[in-house]
């Protein structure tokens, strides 16, 4: 069985997500600059099995995609040229503020909470876990 990846995707950067290979635990793998995210996917599939690639979809609360969504079209265009993984939307709506809700949760200190890397990776990683939930 393969591993699930999710990406939280933005325009600087996109936080990534993985699963265990038992698809039974969702934990957070990095933050990646979106410029080079391609490259990095590249790679991480060479070495890991990944059966499955979540893509956010970020809304608005009225159902309207985000202004984001045209980089995110373009992203996935390019995706696909790398490789023939198969690529699911879900819905990411308040990923950002449940994750920071966490890191706070966590006690994490002021400092570490502004780290806007860490903010897009637990939101990947909420992603992926609300799939593991379904």
């Amino acid at each position: 069985m393969g591993r699930i990846l999710a990406l939280d995707f933005g325009t600087k950067r996109t936080g990534i997500a993985v699963t265990d290979e038992l698809q039974l635990i969702a934990s957070g793998l990095t933050t990646v600059n979106t410029k080079e995210l391609l490259a990095f996917l590249k790679d991480y599939f060479a070495k890991e099995s990944v059966e499955l690639i979540l893509l956010g979809e970020p809304k608005r609360l009225n159902n309207i995609a985000s202004d984001v969504e045209v980089d995110i079209a373009k992203f996935r265009e390019s995706l696909e040229k790398i490789t023939t993984i198969p690529i699911e939307r879900i819905d990411e709506r308040f990923t950002s503020k449940m994750a920071a809700q966490s890191m706070l949760d966590g006690g994490l200190k002021k400092k570490k909470r502004k780290n806007k890397a860490l903010l897009d990776e637990i939101s990947a990683t909420i992603i992926l876990q609300s799939y593991l939930y379904r």
